[in-house]
C-alpha cells in the first residue's frame, strides 16, 4: 500500500473503508445472487437499523457497486441488485468470507487464550 493511502482524504483509503464496512459486505453477499427489496434486506440482515440500510446503500450506489431501481406500483417497490463492478468486489470479499470460515476456530481459540491470559493477569 503506498504511504498516501494513510491519509484520511484518499480515494483508495476511502474505497478501503466501504470494503470494510461490516453492513457493506453483507449487503453485497445477499443481493450478488438476485436483486433484493430494502425491507427483505432488513430482514435478512440482524442488527441494521432501517437508517443505517439507508446510508450504506446510498453509499454502495454512489459508490457504483449496486444499482437500485424503482418499480411504479402501489406503494412504490424498491429493489437493488449488484453491478458488475460491485461483482468483481464480491468476488474479493468471498474470499474473505471463505477465510473467515476456515480460520473461525482457529481465531477462537487465540480469542479465548488471549482472554484468559488477560483474566490471569488481572487476578
Amino acid at each position: 500500500m503506498k504511504p498516501d493511502a494513510y491519509a484520511a482524504n484518499c480515494p483508495t483509503r476511502q474505497i478501503l473503508d466501504r470494503v470494510g464496512d461490516k453492513w457493506a459486505v453483507l449487503i453485497l453477499i445477499l443481493v450478488r445472487d438476485e436483486p433484493m427489496r430494502f425491507n427483505a434486506l432488513r430482514r435478512a440482515i440482524e442488527g441494521i437499523s432501517q437508517k443505517m440500510l439507508s446510508q450504506v446503500l446510498k453509499s454502495l450506489e454512489r459508490d457504483g457497486l449496486i444499482k437500485r431501481r424503482v418499480i411504479a406500483t402501489v406503494p412504490v417497490t424498491v429493489e437493488y441488485s449488484i453491478t458488475p463492478l460491485g461483482a468483481t468486489l464480491s468476488t474479493a470479499v468471498d474470499a474473505l468470507r471463505d477465510w473467515a470460515e476456515s480460520n473461525l476456530k482457529e481465531v477462537l481459540n487465540a480469542q479465548r487464550r488471549y482472554d484468559a491470559q488477560r483474566n490471569a493477569m488481572a487476578a
